[in-house]
């Protein structure tokens, strides 16, 4: 091999982080989007919008995240590979709000710009914040489940897991505005569903059975409010006990058409994983972002399901973007 060919394939080589190839352009930026977990459609759909956003923005985006949203450890080893492997940008959902911090502020001390979307941690080194006004979910939940109770009634909050910052909000809008509001509707139950289905029907099922007077139920996250609906059909208890669910899902809709969940708070996670690539894109290419963004909920019903900003937020084209 002569001298000028083997200088050639080094060159090539040391380009290679930077280029597609020796004569190619230059590689597209990658940004990591690490969500709390990859398991629920609320993930699923998130993961659709980061990718559109990716193909419109001209950006690779790297989807990784653990499979439950308890395994913190797996999480925390996620962020840091993509550190070590240098990638351009992180977007992050924080599983817990303490156990990442340090991750994430890690990451920003190698010079990768982060945005936390979702739910937040216990720190400010992000460079922006994008979630829905969690707090105000909880409001408008507390505020539906009391005007189909008309105002009145002991009833349940089947809450998602302890450290998650998006839920604990939602259940603090919820507690606080039934105790501001509401003096005559009491919450005489409250049990955590642990992000899994089974623990959250169980929790559903001692609801009612320890509960005879039960009135209703406001279940902060999707594993939750599908708890609730299946205890509830279970028991056939859909005329007795009334359930608002957080988050939406095919189980859910179907679970509104029929009457075993009478109103979602439902969030638009395709446009919050599109917006946490554009904050990082925009931060690539010299544009700030807020620190803070909110994004805001909205109640369904059955009576609203076929409004098309509503069937806009719900039915988002996913397999356009993910292979199911």
């Amino acid at each position: 091999m002569g001298v000028g060919v083997r200088y050639s394939l080094i060159a090539c080589a040391l380009a290679a982080a930077l280029w597609t190839g020796c004569g190619g352009g230059p590689r597209r930026k990658q940004i990591a989007v690490i969500p709390k977990a990859t398991s629920h459609v609320f993930w699923v759909t998130a993961q659709a919008g980061a990718l559109a956003a990716g193909q419109d923005l001209g950006v690779e985006v790297l989807w990784n995240g653990a499979a439950t949203e308890t395994d913190y450890s797996r999480q925390i080893q996620i962020i840091d590979s993509m550190v070590a492997r240098h990638v351009d940008a992180i977007a992050v959902a924080a599983a817990e709000r303490k156990a990442i911090a340090q991750s994430v502020e890690r990451a920003v001390a190698a010079g990768i710009p982060v945005t936390v979307f979702d739910s937040g941690l216990d720190s400010d080194k992000y460079m922006t914040f994008l979630s829905t006004n969690n707090y105000e979910g909880g409001v408008m939940g507390a505020r539906e489940l009391a005007r189909q109770l008309k105002g009145e009634g002991d009833v349940a909050l089947l809450m998602h897991m302890p450290g998650s910052m998006s839920t604990m909000d939602r259940e603090k809008g919820f507690e606080e505005t039934i105790a501001r509001e509401f003096p005559k509707i009491r919450i005489v139950a409250r049990q955590y569903g642990q992000s899994d289905r089974a623990k959250a029907r169980a929790a559903a099922e001692n609801f009612l059975a320890g509960n005879p007077t039960l009135k209703g139920i406001f279940a902060s996250a999707e594993p939750s409010s599908i708890g609730a609906l299946l205890a509830v059909k279970a028991r056939e208890m859909q005329n007795k006990v009334t359930v608002v669910a957080f988050d939406s899902s095919d189980t859910l809709i179907d679970g509104l058409k029929e009457g075993s969940v009478d109103a979602m708070v439902v969030q638009d996670p395709f446009k919050m994983g599109y917006e946490a690539v554009r904050t990082l894109v925009d931060k690539l290419n010299g544009k700030d972002s807020p620190k803070r963004m909110d994004l805001s909920a909205v109640v369904v019903t059955k009576e609203s399901l076929d409004l098309a900003d509503i069937r806009k937020v719900l039915f988002p084209d996913i397999r356009k973007y993910v292979k199911q």
